[in-house]
């Protein structure tokens, strides 16, 4: 866990209760400030990307089905195009083990960036819902002044049209999580049918939009300083080699107002505050790390513009450690950060590996229980097999199976077999060898899963002989 700063802050309280309640225990809401520059302007990019991605990933389709789809109800997954049945259980466990360590690796390095600068919550609230709400309302002050003045038409104006589109923007995301669930298609046959066909899934659809809306509209930065775990998890997980937005405290202490006198011996801070009131969760990055921190670089961009206005170096706020602040030394890439890294890779390899290499057509192949070889004329043996097949993809496919490596022949019982789409196929058929060729009581042989005249699957089974 990272120590505290060695200055004192002047601010002994501040840990006392979370920024956004008041000494009384009472909600205490913000009127944050609109921030700008580069930081900003990264993000910008980065949120029309996300949000690109997130409203446009439902419709994109490969050989005919979702690009990605998570159908809870059917057990059916769809990633890349690819595949996943409850039956690759064990490829969502790793994802999901490959996930929490990630996260704790990432973190461990790079602080809360992810907070800021990926997480849903940081990238519609602060991306989106804000800049509405600015749009409409206008500055801190009006807004401010908007809520204290008694009901008339300019605030019902205001009001009425920014919870509308709040409400309207809820509604849009709540059926792409729906489109994300059931895929595209389906919703839209829904959509066309008449409502009292589906009274649960618009009940559901009614609920999370007004979950979506109560999120952005009223609880916001609630979410990230007492409801989401990731807040009080990342305190025990940084340490001072952690890369963090922070106030470098060495440089701009002793804060003070700007003056002539050449004597003057404070800091470069000159407290004017932008950082705090830019600041989407009211926090006083000069406090110290704290935990309401996710990291979104706005007070980076609030400080430097007012350093570049006074002539001071940029930085006074900036990505860096406690140590590197505390020591004056720049940033260095520790061993353990490079181990760590390492790790990410190594996992994140091992996940696109398992995910590349998932069998869209695999099955499982056994001999029929109770039954033994069967002699025939010709000195051959054969033996009785059952196979199940899964087909994974939305299509039919013709099957074959052939030895793999043993000279002998299939004899199916069922001909001209076709795996179904998107299920299960059984099949049954007899191994035929050659009698000289069986050396042993079990003989290990391999069958290949042929669809299409392609090799979709082997499976290793043995043969029964009378020795």
């Amino acid at each position: 866990m990272i120590e505290d700063s060695i200055y004192d802050t002047g601010n002994a309280a501040f840990r006392d209760r979370m920024s956004d309640t008041t000494a009384e225990g009472k909600r205490k809401w913000f009127y944050v400030s609109r921030p700008n520059g580069k930081f900003t302007k990264w993000r910008s990019y980065l949120n029309f990307f996300y949000f690109a991605l997130f409203f446009t990933l439902p419709l994109l389709r490969y050989q005919g089905r979702p690009f990605f789809m998570i159908n809870f109800p059917k057990g059916e997954f769809i990633v890349f195009g690819k595949i996943f049945w409850p039956q690759d259980f064990f490829l969502f466990a790793m994802g999901m083990i490959t996930m929490i360590v990630f996260v704790i690796l990432f973190t461990v390095i790079f602080g809360r960036l992810f907070c800021g600068w990926v997480c849903p919550q940081t990238v519609f609230l602060e991306g989106l819902f804000r800049k509405i709400e600015w749009w409409i309302e206008g500055s801190p002050a009006q807004q401010k002044k908007l809520d204290q003045m008694p009901w008339n038409w300019e605030k019902i104006r205001k009001k009425g049209l920014k919870h509308l589109i709040f409400l309207a923007i809820s509604f849009l995301i709540a059926n792409t999580f729906l489109a994300y669930i059931i895929s595209t298609d389906e919703l839209v046959q829904i959509i066309r049918e008449p409502v009292t066909e589906h009274l649960t899934l618009l009940t559901g659809i009614i609920a999370f939009t007004l979950t979506f809306y109560g999120v952005f509209a009223y609880v916001r930065e609630i979410v990230c300083t007492t409801i989401c775990p990731y807040g009080r998890l990342q305190s025990v997980l940084l340490d001072q080699d952690s890369m963090q937005v922070s106030y470098d405290y060495v440089r701009g202490e002793p804060r003070g107002k700007m003056s002539r006198n050449a004597e003057n011996d404070n800091g470069d801070c000159i407290d004017c505050k932008k950082c705090v009131i830019v600041c989407p969760t009211g926090i006083d990055i000069r406090d110290g790390i704290q935990m309401e921190c996710v990291g979104c670089t706005a007070c980076i961009d609030a400080c430097d513009e007012v350093m570049d206005k006074i002539g001071r170096p940029l930085g006074l706020i900036r990505y860096a450690s406690e140590k590197e602040i505390r020591e004056n030394k720049k940033f260095k890439f520790t061993s353990r950060m490079k181990v760590y890294s390492g790790v990410l890779v190594v996992l994140l390899g091992i996940m696109t590996y398992m995910i590349a290499s998932s069998k869209s057509i695999s099955g499982n192949i056994s001999r029929v229980k109770g039954q033994l070889y069967q002699e025939l004329e010709g000195g051959k043996l054969s033996n009785l097999y059952e196979a199940k097949i899964l087909n994974k993809m939305n299509k039919e496919y013709p099957v074959e199976l052939k030895l793999i490596g043993t000279e002998g022949s299939i004899k199916m019982v069922d001909t001209h077999p076709v795996l179904k789409k998107q299920g299960h196929t059984n099949l049954t058929f007899f191994v035929i060898l050659d009698e000289n060729k069986v050396v042993k009581r079990s003989n290990k042989i391999t069958i290949g899963i042929y669809a299409g005249n392609e090799l979709m699957d082997k499976v290793n089974t043995t043969f029964l002989g009378p020795f």
